[in-house]
């Protein structure tokens, strides 16, 4: 019962408390905000880098180890992450 409970009145007027259930949920908010997190992420680094200096990291990566081909996948650039790297460049140049 320390989780909480649930009390309810049944038809013969006693009142029955029962342990509330754990529902599994898959935390979407925190998803969410991981995933803008990675992309402002690479835009920044896009952004003070350039473009064309990412690209050939990004080149780099992919001819490294396994572990260095995924972070090449997810470091990928991709439209967001341009127009983010668009939009903060004035903050670095």
């Amino acid at each position: 019962m320390a989780r909480g409970y649930d009390s309810k009145v049944g038809p013969d007027g006693l009142i029955v408390f029962r342990p509330k259930r754990r529902k599994m949920s898959f935390p979407l908010r925190g998803f969410v905000l991981m995933i803008m997190g990675v992309l402002l992420f690479k835009g920044l680094i896009m952004a003070q880098i350039g473009a064309d200096a990412y690209d050939a990291r990004i080149e780099v990566l992919e001819q490294g180890t396994v572990l260095e081909k995924v972070g090449a996948v997810v470091m990928y650039a991709d439209p967001i992450t341009e127009a983010i790297a668009e939009k903060a460049t004035p903050l670095f140049w």
